[in-house]
């Protein structure tokens, strides 16, 4: 088990994290993720094996932010975009959360910006660390190839939740490299190059090289789903035992799981557990994941119709997750994944009985899931149509994945690749701060972003 110490965000203080994360205007700094305040990359990788174990340690803080981590009251990406579907439900009286609820996400949204500048840093920082890992510490190429699996698991995210038209820029010497933005389908063919790199570099034995390889062929077997190649793969992730877990993990002292310091606590949450239903009424589409009762998704706190637990806003019914303490993990990918993804092969080559049999061996083998283990849960029965077997395995898949950040693309996906509308999928209704749910399926390329001179805005705002 690989775990993202927090630690890592720590060490990242005395290198990357004097960085620009000191800065005041976000545009400053969107396109120049390694650019520094005080030291360049290039002075610490001047301190030799030390300065690049620094930007790689750094690197991996960046990905710890992006999944799991956050600043006070800043969630991560992978929580705006839960939020953007029926895991997450604004128990808050922020405007930016709220419209993200609503799924009416203006470009002017400030914690989205803040979350895509995360995903971007991650690229940045992890790009800075390889050269100097290459040069001072050859004798372990997995170091490397963990950088490239950061790379691309980023740049995999950027386009499962923001719209097409993601630009993809670099930072060279201090100075940025504009680029224009490019469609959800070339950036994730761009995210399997670095996969890819990441593959090809920890195939050894070196310390690192076993957990970046089986993180980095998850990673590409979940971009390729994106694209829709399904038995290609399941393939790759075929070696992929399901005990496999690459997390991110949390300190008291450093830094707390972000999901617990929104959620955990009823008189401060921001979050709470989302359900099919709620004091509107029924929510179109969503999933009953606080009222399930199922052990993927143990819940605390009460129901999402009792009244007498609000979150901030003293009038949303506040439903507490899985993650109870704030030192609990949150996985980045894992053997649960590569099963997943051959059951979802399995559905496509309409094998339903195939994909039945593959949910079930994981619904009898408990796998960790960051926070702790569910217990065994009984089988299920094949589905006899293509529409109940999709609607089958996308209902398992989101409670093995809850809290992951991987709900939205699914939605996304059942849209583009399974022919379902936006209606169908994403809520619907009576929204519980009023008015009705709108209709977006993804999140707009910030503001922020119009600092790069090449960018003209999202190419469009599909599936």
């Amino acid at each position: 088990m690989k775990n993202i110490q927090s630690r890592a965000w720590v060490a990242a203080g005395l290198v990357a994290g004097t960085l620009a994360l000191a800065a005041c205007n976000p545009s400053d700094e969107l396109l120049q993720p390694q650019q520094p305040g005080i030291l360049t990359p290039g002075d610490v990788a001047s301190a030799g094996a030390a300065g690049a174990e620094a930007l790689r340690i750094g690197a991996l803080g960046s990905l710890q932010q992006m999944v799991g981590g956050g600043n006070v009251n800043q969630e991560n990406l992978w929580m705006m975009s839960d939020l953007l579907t029926d895991v997450w439900k604004s128990t808050d009286t922020f405007l930016e959360r709220n419209e993200t609820d609503q799924r009416r996400i203006q470009s002017s949204n400030g914690v989205w910006a803040a979350a895509y500048l995360m995903a971007q840093r991650v690229r940045g920082y992890a790009r800075d660390a390889i050269t100097p890992l290459a040069t001072t510490v050859p004798s372990q190429p997995g170091e490397q190839g963990e950088m490239w699996f950061l790379m691309g698991f980023a740049e995999t995210q950027l386009n499962q939740d923001f719209c097409n038209g993601v630009p993809f820029g670099i930072t060279v010497n201090g100075v940025p490299q504009y680029a224009a933005g490019i469609s959800n389908k070339d950036g994730f063919a761009l995210a399997i190059t670095h996969l890819d790199s990441a593959i090809a570099l920890s195939g050894g034995t070196d310390s690192t090289a076993a957990r970046t390889k089986n993180a980095a062929l998850v990673a590409k077997a979940m971009t390729l789903v994106d694209l829709g190649q399904f038995s290609q793969a399941a393939a790759l992730v075929a070696p992929v035992p399901t005990t496999f877990s690459y997390q991110a993990t949390f300190a008291q002292a450093s830094q707390s799981n972000e999901i617990w310091s929104l959620n955990a606590s009823q008189s401060s949450a921001r979050y709470a557990v989302g359900d099919s239903v709620d004091l509107s009424g029924t929510i179109g589409n969503a999933l009953p994941f606080a009222s399930a009762a199922d052990p993927r998704v143990p819940i605390s706190g009460g129901s999402s119709l009792n009244a007498k637990t609000p979150g901030i806003d003293k009038a949303t019914p506040w439903v507490g997750s899985p993650w109870k303490n704030r030192t609990d993990a949150i996985v980045v990918v894992s053997g649960v994944d590569a099963r997943l993804i051959e059951a979802e092969a399995a559905l496509n080559a309409g094998d339903y009985a195939g994909m039945t049999n593959i949910l079930n061996a994981l619904r009898a083998a408990k796998p960790n899931l960051g926070w702790g283990t569910p217990a065994a849960m009984p089988a299920l029965t094949a589905p006899a149509s293509k529409d109940a077997a999709v609607k089958l395995f996308f209902r398992e898949k989101a409670f093995w994945q809850f809290g992951r950040g991987q709900r939205q693309s699914d939605l996304r996906r059942m849209i583009r690749q399974y022919g379902y509308t936006q209606d169908q999928v994403f809520p619907t209704g009576t929204f519980h701060k009023g008015g009705t749910y709108n209709t977006d399926v993804n999140a707009p390329v910030p503001d922020s972003e119009k600092s790069n001179t090449l960018f003209t805005g999202c190419i469009d705002r599909n599936a």
